[in-house]
């Protein structure tokens, strides 16, 4: 059976009913690659060097017959493996370019009777897509708060509620701060939190607002496209106030009971700022099981550092919100009756 070749375009809507397929090398595919996606390499890692290295110093010819040598005595077992995976025989696949590589995998699944769609430019294509998509205008609104504000919950409960919402955090595997990895899957890479991210931003209204939490360039390993990020510190922001004993319960409840080995660590890489006492005072507490201890002196130092912060933003484009002592739904409904005093709802792409 032939197969068909898609644009990125088709690629969007068939995906929604085939598997994909990555053909690249488990190196290239744990860099990156398009979310949902299966690999099934035609070459390896080793391989793949082996044979790039004859290209560039031999030539096409050489590295192509060398390729096949590595490769072929395993043509079988890629095969197998394939009508394992996709016992339906027909799937989306792509390879770094749309060449050679996705090419020959194809070929090996048709002829054991797989339909295959492959998608033209490859994962160069998708990637120049995302690359560009989140470096592009948004109608961004900012949900401010200090630490233990309860933001990432509240941005949760705006996305039942129906507002268009992007955590970006949770895309990123982290919460922002010394503590944001414990208890968190590993990181995805830049290249692919952007692809993430870029999947998140496709389905966007322009005409309606964008809520994001508050960040600053780096979310753990993950820096932000820049472009993203300046649009971030020039949107609109509600900022919303809490009590010191309302954001102590809510980190209380989010860290308190994870592991103690590595709530000391997160303490200790915050030594320089803390200083010895404090830093001192908070691994006893820590260690002794008093959760309010830590927690009161942690927060004087991210209040601080919250403050300098909020020097980024424009004073006139930020709304103060006072949520203290109100229970979720009112917490949600204030926000959403606050909404267009600082974001109008005919607010559109430049």
């Amino acid at each position: 059976m032939a197969e068909v070749l898609l644009s990125l375009d088709q690629f969007w809507t068939l995906r929604q009913q085939l598997p994909v397929v990555d053909a690249r090398s488990e190196g290239e595919f744990e860099q990156s690659h398009i979310p949902g996606a299966v690999n099934l390499p035609i070459l390896n890692n080793a391989e793949r060097i082996t044979v790039g290295t004859l290209y560039k110093n031999a030539g096409a010819e050489k590295a192509t017959l060398k390729g096949f040598e590595l490769v072929g005595p395993r043509f079988h077992l890629i095969q197998k493996e394939a009508l394992r995976l996709f016992p339906d025989k027909k799937l989306i696949l792509y390879c770094w370019r749309g060449g050679m590589r996705s090419q020959i995998l194809s070929w090996l699944l048709t002829m054991v009777g797989f339909e295959i769609f492959r998608l033209e430019g490859g994962y160069k294509t998708y990637r120049n897509f995302t690359f560009s998509w989140v470096r592009s205008p948004f109608p961004i609104l900012v949900l401010g708060g200090q630490t233990g504000a309860g933001k990432t919950v509240l941005l949760r409960q705006l996305k039942e509620r129906g507002e268009q919402v992007i955590d970006l955090e949770g895309l990123a595997n982290h919460k922002g701060s010394s503590f944001g990895a414990i208890g968190q899957p590993a990181q995805p890479t830049v290249e692919q939190f952007e692809n993430l991210m870029a999947e998140e931003l496709r389905g966007i209204n322009p005409l309606k607002a964008l809520w994001v939490e508050n960040e600053s360039r780096k979310i753990g390993r993950i820096i932000l496209p820049d472009d993203f990020y300046m649009q971030m510190t020039q949107s609109p922001r509600i900022e919303v106030e809490k009590s010191e004993a309302e954001r102590s319960a809510h980190i209380a409840s989010e860290y308190a009971h994870l592991d103690q080995e590595k709530l000391l660590a997160a303490v200790q890489r915050l030594h320089k700022r803390l200083g010895g006492d404090r830093t001192k005072q908070a691994l006893e507490a820590i260690q002794a099981g008093q959760s309010e201890i830590w927690i009161a002196i942690l927060l004087g130092y991210y209040d601080k550092t919250y403050d300098f912060d909020l020097q980024r933003h424009e004073p006139s484009k930020t709304t103060r919100l006072n949520l203290e002592g109100k229970n979720i739904v009112e917490q949600v409904d204030l926000l959403l009756q606050t909404k267009p005093k600082s974001y109008g709802t005919s607010h559109s792409i430049d």
